[in-house]
Parts: structure tokens; sequence; C-alpha cells
């Protein structure tokens, strides 16, 4: 299978990525009026569209800085559809009426329907992530936090003041424990794929 192109428009991703104020304004300037409007006539207000539009950039910032998100369609139809999916999904939770939605986009790229359906996937991967972590001990969080941010694990026990075979010893329990919780999720059996 041929390598996809990188668009153009991966500019916008790498300036979320490095908060480039510039290029953050240009996001808000060029795109996000669609949204609003969007969401306004899909019975959103501004508040609710602004919290949406947050939401995505937050998830398009996390992609790229773990995931490295190499953007292969238009920036505008990408975000776009991630915002449209979000709020329609919080339509979903808050009405039990059926939802219908008002949409002159019929046609949808192939490559911006995968680009959307990975980044959705990986903000799922991410929000499970979260919430199994906030229920491992808080020895536990501790560890594994500083490892993330910390170079090297010595570093990590001197930050602890312990040993660096307990600290050593403490991640991996901490690491097993929350890899298990995560696959004991019925939540994570959804997401294999």
């Amino acid at each position: 299978m041929a390598e996809k192109k990188l668009h153009p428009d991966q500019l916008y991703i790498d300036g979320l990525a490095q908060n480039n104020s510039s290029i953050i304004q240009s996001i808000y300037k060029k795109f996000v009026p669609k949204v609003v409007h969007y969401i306004r006539t899909n019975s959103g207000d501004d508040d609710q569209a602004q919290d949406v539009i947050q939401e995505v950039l937050i998830t398009i910032y996390n992609q790229s800085k773990t995931k490295g998100l190499q953007l292969t369609c238009p920036f505008d139809a990408y975000f776009f559809l991630l915002c449209k999916r979000r709020w329609l999904n919080e339509i979903k939770k808050t009405s039990s009426k059926e939802v219908t939605l008002h949409d002159e986009n019929v046609s949808i790229d192939e490559s911006v329907q995968e680009m959307t359906f990975q980044t959705e996937v990986f903000d799922e991967k991410q929000s499970l992530f979260d919430e199994m972590f906030q229920k491992l001990g808080e020895k536990c969080q501790e560890v594994l936090k500083l490892s993330f941010i910390t170079k090297t694990m010595e570093e990590v026990a001197e930050k602890l003041n312990v040993t660096y075979a307990y600290v050593r010893k403490k991640k991996s329990l901490c690491t097993g424990q929350l890899t298990e919780m995560i696959q004991q999720s019925s939540r994570y059996q959804s997401l294999k794929y």
C-alpha cells in the first residue's frame, strides 16, 4: 500500500503542538466560525460550541504530542468532522429523543473519515487511561507521573527519597496494575480493533 502524502495543512497540527499563538489564532479565525454555526443550528449555543472546540483542540494536541499526528487531509474537514461528532455525542448523552442534524456535507473524503476515526479512538484510549490512572493508589500515581516526566529512574528515586531498586519494582508493579485495570474494563474491549 502506498504511503499517504502529508497535507500542507500539517502546519496547523504542528502549530498546535508547539503552542504557536498565531497558528491557534488562525484556526479560530478560519475554522471555528463554521463549527459554532453548525452547533447553533443543531440545538446548541455559543458556550457549548466553545467547549466542543476546546475538547477537540486538546485531543488533536495530545495526539500530535504523543503519536506524532500526520495530517493527510485538509485540516478544515478533519477539525469540522471531529467537532461535529463530538457535538452529536453530547446531544445523544443529554437527550432521550431522536436527533436530526442539518448537514449539507453528505460526501466526506475517505482520508478525513479515517483520520477522524483514529483521533476518536485515541481520545477514547486516553480517557480510559486517565480514568484507570485515577483509581491507582497515591504512591503508584506519584511514581508513574514522575517516571513519565523524569529522564531516568535514578532521578525518580532521588526525588522520592527511596532506593533505585524500590522505585523500579514499584513502577513495574504499578504499571502492571494499571494495565490489568485497563484490560479488565468493558470499554477496553470495545476499543480493540
